[in-house]
């Protein structure tokens, strides 16, 4: 078995620097998606999702991030779900999306809201008729008795609706509302660049973490 605590990778393909990066953290953002996206990152945009429960105790799943601009950063599941559950409770959360290949990480924490009813119709009628089902065939993050529950549920949907199921009124979106952002890109010798992002008075701030 490979020793675990001798595995070592050199991070060298790239550098962030104040004078380089733009003052505002979504148009860096902007950039850093887009450059994964040229650069063909498998599933550029899954981000891990972090919230927290009212026991105190944190979780994470993995998401993807189906839209971003000033507003925030959106994803979609069902409201009924662990997550959802949690949001309701603590609707404050973090996000991290990790390019390795670019050797790059980005993390996003602010206050959680659902979209409007109107987003995420929008969505849910632009997604494949299998997923559309998909929403009402799973009671997520239920305890379910087999795969065979959730084939019937779906086959059941298709008879109840056809090819036009409506949104299920548990299904939508959600929305992060930054008010931290960090730029990680990893450097030789274990000395990362990371700038980080806050608000104050409206304003963002730059600064550099250590390391």
């Amino acid at each position: 078995m490979t020793d675990i605590a001798a595995l070592r990778k050199s991070y060298e393909r790239a550098e962030l620097d104040e004078t380089a990066s733009a003052a505002d953290p979504l148009q860096q953002f902007s950039l850093w998606f887009q450059q994964a996206l040229d650069g063909q990152v498998p599933e550029p945009n899954a981000m891990t999702l972090a919230t927290v429960g009212s026991n105190g105790r944190p979780s994470t799943r993995i998401v993807l991030v189906k839209g971003f601009d000033a507003r925030g950063l959106v994803w979609f599941t069902n409201y009924q779900s662990h997550k959802g559950r949690e949001l309701a409770g603590v609707p404050f959360a973090a996000l991290q999306f990790h390019w390795v290949e670019l050797e790059r990480v980005v993390r996003i924490e602010g206050a959680v809201e659902k979209v409007s009813d109107e987003e995420s119709d929008a969505y849910y009628h632009s997604r494949p008729l299998d997923s559309r089902l998909g929403a009402w065939a799973s009671p997520q993050s239920e305890v379910i008795a087999s795969r065979a529950v959730l084939v019937a549920n779906a086959a059941k949907a298709a008879v109840k609706y056809g090819i036009h199921p409506p949104r299920p009124p548990h299904w939508g979106g959600y929305r992060l509302v930054p008010d931290t952002w960090e730029f990680w890109q990893g450097r030789k010798s274990r000395l990362h660049d990371r700038l980080h992002y806050r608000l104050d008075g409206g304003v963002w701030v730059r600064e550099r973490l250590a390391p």
